[in-house]
């Protein structure tokens, strides 16, 4: 995976000392610009009598939640790897089909890669039970267990979405298919930090999520 030095291309960050990534735009199964993340502070620190800049990346903390087979999957079965992680639901009528369609280009490219992954978590919870995402897994044709299709509460998932890899995730009754969701697909390197986070729905940006990956 390449190493970038530089935040973000586009988003909104509150700088003093730290420079903070924060998400404050929701979309209802679209979008149109970047999500506003990597960089969790840039502070400074001295180095042989030098001030040098010293960043500090976005981290996922610990998780726990069940796989398509109904098994605990968490953080510990992705220490070491690389990971592509997005939200969906099996019923999206909108941006989630494009979006996994393109990413299944991804995982093909990546396939049978020991150091490469695949994390796709449900934002339906009452509908998405770990046998409907079965279901779709196979459908989608994303076979094996490189890609997991992932299932928790309500709370932790959204909590994850939102606090963690800063991706939008509401309930709606007025969006398409009843939630409000982005379809960004976030890259998070094998000390669970984030690297970027690309639009699904965008040829151009899941090719420069494979160049980053590379």
């Amino acid at each position: 995976m390449k190493t970038k030095n530089t935040v973000p291309k586009a988003g909104m960050l509150i700088s003093k000392i730290t420079a903070v990534a924060i998400l404050t735009i929701f979309t209802a199964c679209s979008q149109d610009r970047r999500l506003p993340m990597l960089v969790e502070s840039v502070d400074t620190k001295i180095v042989d009598g030098k001030e040098v800049l010293d960043t500090v990346y976005r981290t996922i903390p610990e998780f726990t939640f069940l796989n398509q087979d109904s098994v605990k999957t968490g953080s510990k079965d992705f220490d070491g790897k690389i990971y592509v992680a997005d939200f969906f639901f099996t019923s999206c009528p909108t941006i989630c089909p494009v979006m996994h369609r393109n990413l299944m280009k991804v995982f093909e490219k990546y396939k049978d890669n020991p150091n490469v992954m695949f994390l796709s978590h449900t934002i339906d919870v009452k509908h998405d039970i770990p046998s409907k995402l079965k279901a779709y897994k196979t459908k989608l044709g994303a076979d094996g267990k490189q890609w997991q299709f992932l299932w928790g509460t309500q709370e932790a998932i959204y909590g994850t979405a939102q606090k963690n890899y800063m991706v939008a995730v509401n309930e709606d009754k007025q969006a398409a298919g009843g939630f409000v969701h982005q379809g960004y697909l976030v890259l998070v390197d094998k000390h669970r930090r984030i690297r970027d986070a690309y639009d699904g729905t965008r040829d151009e940006q899941v090719e420069k999520l494979m160049e980053d990956m590379d």
